[in-house]
């Protein structure tokens, strides 16, 4: 665990939370606008199985973090952020009107992928920019506003896209999340403010000797992230599941709807509680959720509200964990190499996430929705104890 030297010259406010909140939002809006449609439109539409269905969003989610990695660690070189973010959220906004011309899963994977890296580009250097905006004390708080904004776009999206689906197809659908897009990017470019910490880093390779070698709680909180990963899976196998129970595909994005509703509800009072009681310990309550939410996907069927209940469920779940994971960081990582640490973090979930969605959705295919669930359960479970004794042996409170 180390100490900030930088903390005391930070600004206190929560403005650029605030505002990078706001990029958020209408970024999520245009995202999440066609997310719910996306699973069912590649299955149905383009005729993809459920394992390549898992393998574009592993894929996808694996080259996000990749380059979260290699942007984080240039952001901490050149102590520069916002230019990261900005070529990230520019990338993700041109991207996602190319699936109107889709015809094919392979079109998807590539037009994902190339949303994905947008992503990717920015992620690191935006969360590092947060937490150089606010002290470690507060990160908790900072990260729940900022993923509060961001999933409120994320519950609009939907239901806008549910609105729009009444009178527009599918593909039409697509071309118009560039709008909210558009309007991200302006309030990015004139009201995000860069922060530059004293410090300069004089190289990746430092960085990355400094937090693997040197950094042991680093290490081991890696080790834990990279197991819990694995029995991580993706939202798009609950509206999978939600077309079993009986939902119509035009409903859909109503599942996803739900999904963020409770992700979004649940960030800030995860985020304040998490500084108080101590981040290590909500990632334990967050694995517990998602162990809840697969019990239930396996217990329930016959009725479609199940969806809705299972959807709740599952949007706790990743509230508290998106929320509270990247603001453990700031604890274990000094400001200067905060951008890498990001990386590093970002980048071993994404492998595990990438594994993991396969084998559950080759599982799915070939076995069960119950093989599947307890492939993911032990690999859950086994991050739990793994946290538990990572507070044990570090004395976290």
């Amino acid at each position: 665990m180390t100490s900030d030297p930088n903390s005391q010259n930070r600004p206190k406010g929560m403005r650029n939370v605030t505002m990078l909140g706001i990029v958020s939002f209408f970024t999520d809006f245009s995202t999440e606008m066609i997310a719910g449609m996306l699973p069912s439109f590649t299955v149905t539409e383009l005729g993809a199985s459920k394992a390549i269905l898992g393998g574009i969003e592993g894929s996808a989610e694996l080259v996000s973090y990749a380059f979260r990695l290699v942007s984080g660690s240039l952001s901490d070189r050149f102590r520069r952020r916002k230019i990261f973010i900005l070529l990230g959220y520019g990338l993700s906004t041109i991207s996602k009107p190319f699936f109107s011309v889709s015809f094919n899963w392979i079109d998807v994977l590539v037009i994902r992928i190339s949303d994905r890296v947008g992503k990717g580009v920015r992620t690191a250097p935006r969360d590092a920019l947060i937490s150089d905006s606010v002290t470690e004390t507060t990160s908790g708080k900072a990260f729940g506003i900022h993923r509060t904004l961001d999933q409120t776009g994320a519950i609009a999206g939907p239901i806008a896209g549910y609105a729009l689906l009444q009178a527009f197809n599918v593909r039409d659908i697509f071309v118009l999340s560039l709008i909210p897009g558009i309007i991200a990017i302006i309030i990015l470019v004139f009201f995000v403010k860069e922060v530059i910490g004293k410090d300069i880093t004089k190289g990746m390779q430092r960085n990355f000797y400094y937090l693997l070698k040197q950094n042991k709680p680093f290490t081991i909180l890696l080790v834990i992230t990279g197991i819990y990963s694995l029995g991580a899976y993706n939202f798009s196998f609950i509206l999978l599941k939600s077309l079993d129970l009986g939902v119509i595909e035009s409903s859909i994005p109503l599942v996803y709807t739900a999904i963020n509703i409770t992700h979004t509800a649940i960030s800030i009072p995860a985020g304040i509680i998490a500084d108080r009681i101590g981040k290590e310990k909500i990632l334990i309550l967050g694995y517990g959720v998602l162990l809840i939410s697969s019990s239930v996907m396996v217990l329930l069927s016959g009725n479609f509200l199940y969806a809705f209940v299972i959807a709740l469920i599952y949007g706790i779940y990743v509230g508290i964990t998106e929320t509270v994971q990247r603001a453990v960081l700031p604890r274990y990582a000094d400001s200067n190499v905060r951008g890498t640490a990001y990386g590093l973090y970002n980048l071993v979930i994404g492998v595990g996430f990438f594994i993991g969605n396969i084998l559950f959705g080759y599982f799915w295919d070939v076995y069960s929705l119950g093989v599947a669930i307890s492939f993911s359960s032990i690999f859950v479970a086994s991050a739990m104890t793994g946290m538990t004794v990572f507070i044990k042996k570090f004395n976290l409170n």
